[in-house]
């Protein structure tokens, strides 16, 4: 079903009245204390660590974004609510982290514990991740659905396209809105990860960010500014300080589309075909095996060799009886003709040809008569 633009709009201007209501609930500022010592506090430097540890964490187990937002705002909540030592620092974010994976992901994505330990290298026991994360659920009183940065990041985009589409989708220089979304989401992660804007919260953050991506697109970016501010109902001062904190923040770093992998097989240009009667090339033919000199041992790996080609010829027997039934070749055995380097069909379809079976690396399956 495709909304009508006032309708819309109308469902926009509720989802973010409802974030707005759900951040002043639950949001509040986490201030880092400069270290008096290195055991007891945890530095802005190292909270800063931590969330760039996460998301490398992140992007090794390819979840989505709105996991490690998620994430990065339960570290806060907790630690804005309790004082932690810098060496459980880890034990506490791997937590967060995943309590947000559990919440966010589909099941089928969501690793077990043992593997997040071991693949984050977060130096903690699943055991002690499991306790870590019953206190903090206990401190957040068990509600981790808190407003992100990325939510409102993505209503402003929305609203922002649904009264300038048209214009922005020529300015956006061939990105289509997933794609431009998906920059913008870069440039969130690596604010999130900078000091000077702990204390800014979440809706502000993400409209400073789109503001300064709205002054390079539109022309009359000023009056969507205005329009935004008057719908989240903040100064205009807040606004004006948020944007040089993002754009001090960004002038160091270059965001680029997430990669879309694809594999694409390119055949050696020596190697041979399977119609060009070519020969495999040496590194592929196994060598001759050398005869042993004493008789015994001769006769010892001849009784070996022998009983493991029989354990392989049944299981090599039960696969082809798999692959015959699979194709139904049981009942072409008998007075099937063989087609070399004639057409099937009467002369439509593309010739099949028999192959030899020395001329590939993977000869032709063959069907074995059950002895």
């Amino acid at each position: 079903m495709k909304f009508t633009l006032p309708l819309e709009s109308r469902k926009l201007s509720s989802l973010l009245e409802k974030a707005v209501s759900r951040e002043a609930k639950l949001w509040k500022a986490y201030v880092p204390k400069k270290p008096t010592n290195q055991d007891t506090d945890i530095s802005p430097e190292k909270h800063d660590e931590a969330v760039r540890w996460l998301r490398d964490v992140h992007s090794q187990l390819k979840l989505y974004p709105e996991t490690l937002c998620l994430a990065i705002g339960i570290l806060d909540r907790f630690l804005s609510a309790i004082k932690a030592r810098p060496k459980y620092l880890r034990c506490i974010a791997i937590s967060c982290f995943f309590l947000a994976v559990k919440t966010s992901e589909e099941d089928e994505c969501i690793p077990s514990l043992r593997e997040l330990a071991s693949s984050s290298k977060c130096g903690c026991s699943p055991s002690e991740i499991l306790r870590m994360e019953r206190i903090v659920l206990d401190k957040l009183n068990w509600d981790l659905h808190s407003a992100t940065a990325l939510d409102f990041l993505y209503i402003f985009h929305a609203m922002v396209l649904s009264c300038k589409s048209g214009r922005l989708n020529m300015a956006l220089s061939g990105l289509n809105p997933s794609q431009h979304v998906a920059l913008l989401t870069q440039q969130l992660f690596h604010c999130l990860a900078h000091n000077a804007l702990h204390q800014v919260p979440g809706s502000l953050l993400s409209l400073g960010l789109i503001t300064l991506e709205l002054e390079k697109l539109c022309p009359d970016w000023l009056a969507l500014t205005v329009d935004l501010l008057h719908k989240l109902q903040i100064d205009s001062s807040q606004l004006i300080g948020c944007r040089e904190l993002v754009a001090r923040c960004l002038s160091m770093h270059t965001a680029s589309l997430p990669p879309n992998t694809v594999y694409i097989y390119h055949p050696l240009p020596n190697a041979p075909g399977p119609r060009d009667g070519g020969v495999l090339p040496p590194w592929q033919v196994s060598p001759a095996p050398t005869a042993p000199s004493d008789p015994n041992t001769t006769h010892t790996r001849t009784c070996k060799s022998s009983a493991k080609r029989k354990v392989e010829h049944m299981e090599v027997d039960e696969y082809f009886d798999g692959i015959k039934r699979l194709y139904n070749e049981e009942s072409l055995q008998e007075g099937a003709p063989t087609c070399t380097g004639q057409t099937v069909g009467g002369g439509q379809g593309p010739p099949v040809t028999q192959q030899n079976a020395g001329s590939s690396p993977c000869p032709p399956l063959q069907p074995v008569r059950e002895t």
